[in-house]
């Protein structure tokens, strides 16, 4: 016993320092070229340890790794990965070696990631394509991420009204190698211009009589969805309806897939990122620090040199009272207090209407009514922190004067805030601009100006009473 628990601790600690750094043995792995063993290595990798370890290692590697597994197991990996991942990996491949593994790919998946890859990678992947499957992704690249169109699956059962039911249990058993990775709770059935007519439950089949058309089963009229539906109106239809996918049809009525909820779940996830990284100052959508330098330094660069250039819109103010701040040095305390405090209840301001328009509970055109009931909240919450800041100022200096300057101020700078937070994604989504884009550091600049210009004017204007 006592001989071989060093042993065992020794292969232990070998293997927690192996775990910690994954991609020492990923690239062995790829190096020996030893397919099995590779897949068998990543499948004992957590997701977020393969996107650890594909992230430490170079382009090399990348295409080694993606040539060497089976192109089943290279699109399974590509899918576990984020988006950016798998487009920053699949770059690194000759086109015919992508288009095998997009291939393997479900339609919706298929689109999304060639939609984050260059116009000449994706037409080169689309020329290696078959030229029935190439023409069936350039549809749906065709739309963007955020309408039915751009998230709907094209694998799914479809029959035609007249079939037999007999003929569609045959068709799903001699197909079903294919059909195992389909949806198969529901077929579709269309009628000879491939409208869609009626939804069949597969457990419908189980009663049937063989000899009659699916069409008298069916379930008649199905509610279905526009191929143009934007990502809003499907999160409130699965909202609403307990289902599990609904059918996508274009202007005609014809059917061209599925929506599945989880993709509609996904996709809404996505896009509140987006707008907390576009909020923060990341332009550009995703950021991961494998993508190159100078394409990470040019997305932040574009916000903070525009930021910079109203930050000094802000200091303006402070220079022009500069003697003033010399003079009563006790300002330079509270100025931080107020333009943090202000900046806290303009966000608040913000993030309440970028959900209302996010839920379609305001209109771009309401700027009067969310402005009033803005206001209504900034009198209170103004009146509490001016107080409140007040009392404090009063206590810590002893001049009284100093507090009614720093509390008016505030109370005063809260109201423009909330009035700013409120309103302005509205206007920007109303001229079409991106409101995450925007709000944020127009309202901190404008909050910041307002807020000094309050304090020093009014402390200039009591001066002799300050001193």
């Amino acid at each position: 016993m006592n001989d071989t628990s060093p042993v065992t601790e020794i292969s232990d600690a070998e293997s927690i320092e192996a775990n910690d750094r994954p991609w020492e043995r990923l690239e062995e792995l790829a190096d020996a070229g030893d397919a099995e063993a590779l897949s068998a290595y990543l499948d004992s990798l957590s997701v977020g340890d393969q996107a650890l370890a594909l992230s430490r290692t170079d382009e090399a590697h990348h295409q080694t790794v993606l040539t060497t597994l089976s192109v089943e197991d290279a699109a399974e990996l590509l899918r576990h990965l984020s988006e950016s991942q798998a487009a920053d990996l699949v770059d690194s491949l000759p086109a015919e070696d992508a288009a095998a593994i997009v291939q393997e790919m479900p339609s919706d998946e298929q689109a999304d990631l060639l939609g984050d890859l260059d116009a000449d990678q994706v037409s080169a992947i689309l020329q290696a394509l078959p030229n029935a499957e190439a023409e069936a992704v350039r549809e749906l690249t065709a739309y963007s991420d955020d309408v039915a169109g751009g998230l709907l699956v094209r694998e799914i059962l479809r029959f035609d009204r007249s079939t037999k039911v007999a003929d569609v249990i045959n068709t799903l058993s001699e197909n079903a190698d294919e059909f195992r990775d389909y949806d198969v709770q529901y077929a579709y059935l269309t009628d000879e211009n491939n409208r869609l007519v009626g939804v069949l439950p597969m457990r419908n089949l189980l009663f049937a009589r063989r000899n009659d058309p699916v069409a008298d089963i069916m379930i008649a009229e199905p509610l279905s969805l526009r191929d143009i539906t934007p990502l809003d109106d499907l999160i409130d239809f699965f909202d609403t309806h307990h289902f599990l996918g609904v059918p996508v049809v274009d202007a005609e009525g014809k059917l061209l897939g599925v929506v599945h909820r989880n993709a509609v779940d996904y996709e809404a996830t996505r896009a509140a990122e987006n707008d907390f990284l576009k909020s923060q100052g990341i332009i550009g959508g995703e950021e991961l620090r494998t993508m190159p330098l100078f394409l990470r330094a040019r997305r932040r660069l574009s916000w903070l040199s525009i930021n910079i250039f109203l930050n000094i819109g802000a200091a303006a103010v402070i220079a022009i009272y500069q003697d003033t701040l010399e003079k009563v040095i006790a300002l330079a305390v509270f100025l931080p207090i107020i333009s943090d405090m202000s900046g806290c209840s303009g966000n608040q301001a913000v993030a309440v209407s970028m959900r209302e328009l996010s839920l379609g509970l305001v209109r771009p055109t309401e700027m009067v009514r969310v402005w009033l009931k803005e206001v209504s909240v900034g009198l209170i919450n103004g009146a509490a922190l001016g107080l409140l800041v007040a009392i404090v100022a009063i206590v810590w200096n002893g001049n009284p004067y100093l507090g009614l300057v720093v509390g008016v101020a505030l109370f005063f700078n809260t109201l423009i805030a909330v009035s700013i937070g409120g309103t302005v994604p509205l206007l920007l989504k109303r001229f079409g601009f991106d409101p995450a884009v925007a709000s944020g550091p127009l309202l901190t600049t404008v909050t910041d100006m307002c807020g000094f210009f309050l304090v020093l004017g009014l402390a200039t204007a009591m001066l002799n009473r300050l001193l």
